[in-house]
């Protein structure tokens, strides 16, 4: 038989548990300040549906064939994917094109979201705001095998070639960046720009990493990598999601992005659209 002492302390200890108050289960993590992210809750353009923005052409690996209803390309199936997990169907996806540098303008937005590779900089956020970042990218450089600039190996070698980039891109921020010799050549748009490389206007062009590999595997039958340009301030540049100064959409925006960072979704979306570019070598 147990001693009465004992008895009474497994009472008194299963008393005490049942008095304890209940640990509270954290909440789900598509709340953002205890109100659920999903299309009933979320004060889009067009209630029930969700639009997003894009610039006209885009290219791959971002979006296939410049349609970016397809849900083919890196930007495509992340925007899918996000609205999905804000509660938005396909069919409730709607789209609209926007060029680049009005997108990141001032004022109202004909867009709820925008994804055409914005790199998130404390200059833009004076104009708009960004979602927490859904990719890390590096900024490269490309030129055809005939140019003076297929030889080049390093930073000082590189600023004594002419060079080009889109207006309004980080591209051309990194252009500058290099201090070349002559002054950056400025392209409406990345097809203008690969025509003054082929006509030997510029010696070479700035883009990011994933577009280098596209364009000189894919769209020039010479084209080669010289390699890429380190950050400017040591940190990784990152891209982010565009919506409207103050709008009430980017923090559940956002929370999307992260569980849709840590359930495995960006990654294995980068995995099919990103990850068979391959390396480039950093210049130095």
């Amino acid at each position: 038989m147990r001693a009465p002492g004992v008895i009474l302390a497994v009472t008194a200890l299963f008393a005490v548990a049942a008095c304890a108050p209940e640990e509270q289960a954290a909440p789900p993590t598509n709340q953002v300040d205890g109100v659920a992210c999903d299309k009933a809750n979320l004060a889009t353009l067009t209630t029930g549906k969700i639009t997003f923005g894009t610039d006209q052409p885009v290219y791959e690996p971002w979006f296939v064939d410049d349609d970016p209803t397809n849900g083919k390309g890196f930007e495509s199936a992340v925007a899918y994917a996000l609205a999905g997990e804000l509660g938005y169907s396909k069919e409730e996806v709607v789209w609209t094109r926007v060029p680049f540098n009005a997108a990141i303008q001032p004022g109202r937005k004909t867009y709820d979201a925008n994804l055409t590779e914005f790199s998130i900089t404390e200059e833009r956020r004076q104009a708009v705001d960004f979602s927490a970042p859904y990719y890390d990218v590096d900024q490269a450089v490309i030129t055809l095998e005939s140019s003076k600039a297929a030889s080049v190996k390093t930073l000082a070698e590189l600023k004594q070639v002419k060079v080009g980039a889109q207006v309004g891109t980080t591209s051309y921020d990194a252009a500058k960046r290099l201090q070349p010799a002559q002054d950056v050549a400025v392209y409406n748009t990345n097809d203008d720009a690969k025509a003054a490389l082929r006509a030997g206007q510029i010696d070479a062009l700035v883009v990011d990493l994933p577009t280098a590999f596209y364009i000189t595997s894919a769209e020039l039958e010479d084209g080669v990598i010289v390699g890429q340009i380190p950050a400017g301030d040591g940190k990784p540049e990152q891209f982010g999601i565009v919506l409207d100064k103050g709008s009430p959409l980017t923090a559940c925006v956002s929370t999307a992005v992260e569980n849709l960072r840590a359930d495995g979704t960006l990654a294995k979306i980068e995995q099919e659209w990103l990850s068979a570019a391959g390396t480039a070598p950093e210049l130095k």
